[in-house]
């Protein structure tokens, strides 16, 4: 499903092509585009009437949280078709109770600077080398190509994100960018959740071992408990985050007063390396997998 040493793009496209036409019960849309035209998908997994969303590269050095989240629609759709369990969990039973509405590329242009890096042929090549601060070296890149960080987008204090961050403008991360929703990878992400309604999000990104749970006191009560839950079968640390806005979970926390997390897998440097991918599984599968029976 993905190279050994980076999990791009392309290797998406290919794995949603080959599960939609493995497995009858998962279904693939297209939510949006990137700026640079790429088509955002989204994978639906189950029937049951609660729907839960996860999804994972809004920052684009974290582009590991992709295949981690393909993995786990693959097993959950293996096991659904097959009638196995999943650490004891029977998955029929779950996916006739709840949908998982998954998007694992949210940043894609982002994704391919970070490992790709830029050509004197790439349209944005002299803005992405300015806003890089002259350099060619992209692996550390957060930001979409518009040197917009995606997870700063949302109209949830997010003036008072700017004034934090500090920014005037485009670079490899942390700029909020000219106003809320600029991007068409935020307003694809926020259109999606208006029309679903999810019933709970999870946001993957990397690293730390950790799980955010609150926003500004707008989470539900049992929110704090259900993230214990979380950290219980992971092994992450559940943890009450001050001094951030503008992020994916938080808007939809203060839009729904639903649960929604942040999850940070894995430890170590971003990008995290690919061989780090197994030991990061087996700590998220059952995180994720409970996450369903929220």
């Amino acid at each position: 499903m993905y190279s050994v040493e980076t999990y791009g793009y392309l290797d998406l496209v290919e794995g949603c092509r080959q599960l939609t036409d493995r497995y009858p019960f998962l279904s693939a849309y297209v939510i949006g585009e990137s700026v640079m035209g790429k088509p955002l998908l989204a994978l639906r997994c189950g029937t049951g009437p609660r729907n839960i969303h996860m999804n994972g590269s809004f920052h684009a050095n974290e582009w590991i949280t992709s295949a981690l989240l393909m993995r786990f629609v693959a097993d959950l759709s293996a096991a659904f078709c097959s009638g196995e369990r999943i650490s004891g969990q029977q998955v029929v039973e779950l996916c006739n109770r709840v949908t998982l509405w998954a998007v694992p590329m949210v940043n894609p242009d982002g994704v391919e600077l970070a490992q790709r890096g830029t050509s004197p042929s790439h349209p944005w090549h002299r803005q992405l080398i300015a806003w890089n601060g002259g350099s060619d070296q992209f692996s550390g890149w957060k930001a979409n190509i518009r040197g917009v960080d995606l997870n700063d987008q949302f109209p949830a204090f997010w003036e008072e994100e700017c004034k934090r961050r500090g920014l005037a403008g485009p670079g490899p991360r942390d700029y909020p960018g000219p106003y809320p929703l600029s991007e068409p990878e935020a307003i694809a992400m926020a259109r999606f959740t208006e029309t679903i309604a999810f019933d709970a999000v999870l946001a993957l990104h990397t690293q730390g071992r950790e799980i955010y749970w609150n926003y500004r006191d707008y989470e539900p009560a049992e929110a704090e408990q259900l993230a214990w839950k979380l950290g219980q079968v992971s092994g992450y640390k559940p943890v009450k985050l001050t001094g951030s806005d503008a992020g994916y979970k938080d808007w939809f926390i203060q839009q729904y007063r639903r649960p929604g997390f942040t999850v940070e897998a894995g430890y170590g440097e971003n990008p995290l390396p690919m061989s780090n991918f197994d030991s990061i599984y087996v700590e998220l599968q059952p995180l994720l997998l409970e996450a369903l029976r929220l």
